[in-house]
């Protein structure tokens, strides 16, 4: 009991030290900069605290919760030897998580009204959540073939940095061609699609899986599910845009 509660007064530790950079630059040009007091201080601080105290349970949760599952599954697949039922794992994943972020759903809901703004879509609140939606599905089916596309080079052993430099040349390509109004909404949305969810079971789902087959290296091989991530909504989103 002891230990445990040493471990767990160890990640909060942690934690406050990983926040501690932004606590400084804030109090820095609030006080050297701005030359005013910090307001609110006793709240401030007790909110900082409960920051901290979230992080702490959070990165736990991770690695109590989500790692484990997510190696696990990579290993049950590994062992199942069906490769289509852990390609449409590696699909549902990239989609279901993608799909109820709510960074994204902010994001096309934003960029439904700016639609409406620029003529591109009527305002009417039937065609916003029409265009909102289609936003979602198209950042959602990305990722999910894109978390596909990781795990096919994992099993097939292929050098990442070609498919992503091929991915890059395929992102200015589309946007030569693409809607001006469409260009900014396709590069946030490859930021918003890796969520607090989605990053450590793919990272595990890619680990788990390079770990199992022999003659893959889990730190050359399982990383980069995430890039894919990343990048596929951009081509996606842009070629939205073209199509409507």
């Amino acid at each position: 009991m002891d230990q445990k509660l040493g471990c767990f007064f160890c990640s909060v530790r942690d934690s406050i030290r990983d926040l501690l950079p932004i606590i400084i630059v804030i109090a820095f040009f609030q006080i050297a900069i701005l030359q005013e007091p910090i307001p609110n201080l006793g709240r401030l601080l007790i909110g900082t605290l409960l920051v901290a105290m979230g992080l702490t349970f959070f990165v736990r949760g991770l690695e109590m919760g989500l790692f484990p599952i997510g190696e696990s599954i990579a290993y049950g697949f590994a062992r199942k030897g069906s490769l289509l039922w852990l390609l449409l794992f590696a699909f549902a994943l990239g989609f279901g998580t993608t799909i109820a972020e709510p960074a994204l759903i902010a994001v096309a809901d934003e960029a439904a009204d700016m639609a409406a703004v620029a003529g591109v879509v009527p305002d009417q609140p039937q065609a916003l959540a029409r265009y909102a939606l289609g936003l979602r599905l198209t950042v959602a089916l990305s990722v999910g073939l894109a978390i596909v596309l990781g795990v096919i080079r994992i099993l097939k052993g292929w050098p990442i940095h070609y498919l992503i430099i091929g991915g890059y040349i395929g992102v200015v390509a589309m946007t030569a061609f693409a809607p001006p109004e469409i260009i900014g909404v396709a590069y946030d949305s490859g930021g918003v699609t890796t969520s607090t969810v989605t990053v450590p079971l793919v990272t595990a789902l890619g680990v788990g899986l390079a770990s199992s087959i022999k003659g893959r290296n889990p730190m050359v091989d399982g990383f980069g599910l995430i890039a894919f991530a990343s990048l596929t909504p951009m081509i996606f989103v842009m070629l939205y845009g073209m199509l409507l």
